[in-house]
């Protein structure tokens, strides 16, 4: 191929992959559907997110702490 064309190539493939991806803000009325069961990991499946509290527990050793932790600053 000759340099122009491979530049061409480039700046083709380029453009593309710029236009290909976008970030469009979510809108208010969208967060829902996108907060939904269904679009979590596992779904409304019980069996998935039962078998992750047991993947859980097994690696942390201990029982329960699987919710959302109290108020402070996180640091350790």
């Amino acid at each position: 191929m000759k340099q122009s064309m491979k530049i061409k190539l480039l700046l083709v493939v380029c453009c593309f992959a710029c236009s290909a991806c976008s970030i469009v803000p979510v809108k208010s009325w969208q967060k829902a559907t996108l907060a939904g069961e269904t679009m979590r990991f596992g779904g409304p499946n019980p069996m998935i997110k039962k078998f992750d509290e047991h993947i859980y527990t097994s690696k942390e050793g201990s029982k329960g702490g699987g919710g959302v932790s109290g108020g402070g600053c996180g640091c350790n």
